[in-house]
């Protein structure tokens, strides 16, 4: 399907200098991969997110303390 998307200058330049390094005649198959990375990545988050909330109240309150208390000894030895 055609479509018109808006781009810099700068960003044509790179998308047309990576297609050629492929042998790539345009940079419609780049574009095409960057979507399709770009919402794999997104349905990626959208399921941890999912996750994490089907996990709210699922640690009894002595497990969720020690873990804070883990969590905030590991965060002083950051640094």
């Amino acid at each position: 399907m055609r479509t018109t998307i808006e781009i810099t200058d700068a960003q044509r330049a790179r998308l047309l200098e990576l297609a050629a390094r492929r042998g790539v005649k345009g940079f419609s198959p780049l574009v095409q991969e960057a979507v399709e990375l770009y919402l794999e990545a997104q349905a990626g988050r959208t399921e941890a997110v999912r996750l994490a909330l089907a996990a709210i109240g699922s640690l009894d309150e002595k497990s969720a303390s020690s873990m804070r208390e883990s969590v905030k000894r590991s965060r002083e030895s950051w640094r």
